[in-house]
């Protein structure tokens, strides 16, 4: 049996794009999309080497941005929307890196999940 090859799709590209950066606790992801969504390039705390605890750390998340970000510029990207989300540590380590990299930002929205009620509380404890 033959091994199959994957289809690389190739991604069109303009020269603008968006950056999703989800901060968490324990790790910080960054994807960067083209305008429809088309993912260009991503990277993460993990991907960058980082273990355990160091994952979230503000530096790895720096480092993570870094790495996603330079292989997006080599694809032609220059001005992005970036969008946040997450309580995590690495949120402003992030936007300092992608203000250091030398993208233009138009603009810069907190997508952070906000629940309006939440589950049902946990009964009351009786003793």
């Amino acid at each position: 049996m033959a091994k199959q090859s994957k289809k690389i799709k190739k991604v069109a590209i303009t020269g603008s794009g968006r950056i999703y950066i989800s901060t968490t606790f324990n790790n910080t992801i960054v994807t960067i999309t083209n305008e429809k969504g088309d993912a260009i390039s991503w990277s993460s705390s993990g991907n960058a080497g980082f273990k355990g605890t160091r994952k979230s750390t503000p530096y790895a998340a720096n480092l993570a941005v870094d790495r996603a970000v330079k292989k997006a510029k080599e694809e032609g990207i220059q001005n992005v929307e970036v969008f946040i989300k997450g309580p995590g540590v690495g949120r402003d380590a992030a936007l300092r890196a992608i203000r250091n990299s030398g993208l233009s930002i138009s603009m810069i929205a907190d997508i952070t999940p906000v629940p309006h009620n939440g589950p049902r509380a946990k009964k009351k404890r009786r003793v």
